[in-house]
């Protein structure tokens, strides 16, 4: 039930990183067009681009991809037997939740007060604009205290 209930939950958000990849690329296209077609720049379109790509990097990185696509220096890792690659991931993951769990505050402070502004073109509040940010980072946090859970009970995350 709960694996099921996963499964559905990650295709909507591929379905949701879809749409995005989609709307960008229209965006984009409506861009050239205005400016080589018609010798009109649109700044629309180009604020558009640049919204809908980092919620699409963003989104992804929180819902779409998984812990084993994710891009990292593992050369160490890689090489070290079972025990101590278990112990270099757990350190590694400690100090990324860490981390992430310290910038938590002072993000949601600057996000919050992001209100008072608003995008040049398409006139949308910065303070929702960049919440995905929060909630990339809220989603990272749970992961990670996931794979530490995994790590401690001497289990390596698939």
């Amino acid at each position: 039930m709960i694996r099921a209930a996963g499964a559905w939950l990650r295709r909507r958000a591929e379905n949701v990183a879809a749409a995005l990849l989609a709307v960008m690329f229209a965006a984009f296209l409506v861009q050239i067009v205005f400016r080589y077609v018609f010798n009109f720049p649109a700044g629309w379109a180009s604020e558009l681009t640049v919204v809908t790509w980092l919620w699409l990097v963003l989104w992804g990185a929180a819902f779409v991809t998984p812990e084993r696509d994710e891009i990292r220096f593992d050369l160490l890792i890689g090489m070290a037997p079972r025990r101590p690659r278990i112990a270099m991931a757990l350190v590694a993951s400690l100090a990324l939740l860490f981390l992430y769990a310290a910038s938590l505050p002072a993000t949601w402070k600057y996000v919050t007060f992001m209100k008072v502004e608003k995008s040049s073109y398409l006139k949308i509040r910065l303070d929702w604009l960049f919440s995905i940010y929060l909630v990339f980072l809220v989603a990272i946090l749970v992961r990670y205290v996931w794979i530490v859970g995994q790590l401690l009970r001497a289990r390596e995350p698939r």
